[in-house]
């Protein structure tokens, strides 16, 4: 096995609510377990890049005793197709983006998110972004319950 960390890097589609509190619960999760885990966000669009998380999604996070304020928002590139193991799009219309946006040759596996958790399956992390303080609550459980599954999925390679 090699000594380089595995790889994951989290898309939704602009980098602010659903992949920066995925890349908190893995970073959180991965931790706990003693695993080194390389982790990233980004998103498949460009209208964030270099802004911070939601301010939702950063008292959401810090709720579970995280702080996420420092992230920036970027954009996903064809690089992080050779540079990721993992790439864990948040749903199904990032994944298929994605799909589009993969350069011949990438390495990285693609998946989404909740099909990690076992009877979500082929569902979305719920966007937040339109609704209240509620919403980011569901999304933290569903990107922790996620995250945890990962680690193990993980730690197992």
């Amino acid at each position: 096995m090699s000594d380089k960390p595995v790889s994951v890097l989290f898309v939704c589609l602009g980098n602010i609510c659903r992949s920066p509190l995925a890349e908190a619960a893995l970073r959180e999760a991965a931790e706990a377990a003693g695993l080194n885990i390389e982790i990233d966000s980004a998103g498949t669009g460009n209208w964030h890049v270099g802004k911070g998380p939601d301010p939702r999604s950063c008292a959401e996070a810090l709720r579970h005793g995280i702080d996420i304020s420092a992230y920036r928002a970027r954009q996903v590139s064809p690089d992080d197709f050779l540079r990721f193991d993992r790439i864990v799009a948040l749903d199904a219309r990032n994944l298929a983006d994605l799909r589009q946006l993969a350069p011949p040759g990438g390495k990285a596996r693609l998946s989404l998110l909740l099909d990690h958790v076992p009877g979500l399956e082929g569902r979305d992390v719920e966007d937040p972004y339109y609704g209240g303080l509620d919403g980011f609550e569901t999304t933290w459980s569903q990107v922790s319950a996620a995250a945890r599954n990962l680690v193990a999925e993980l730690a197992g390679r």
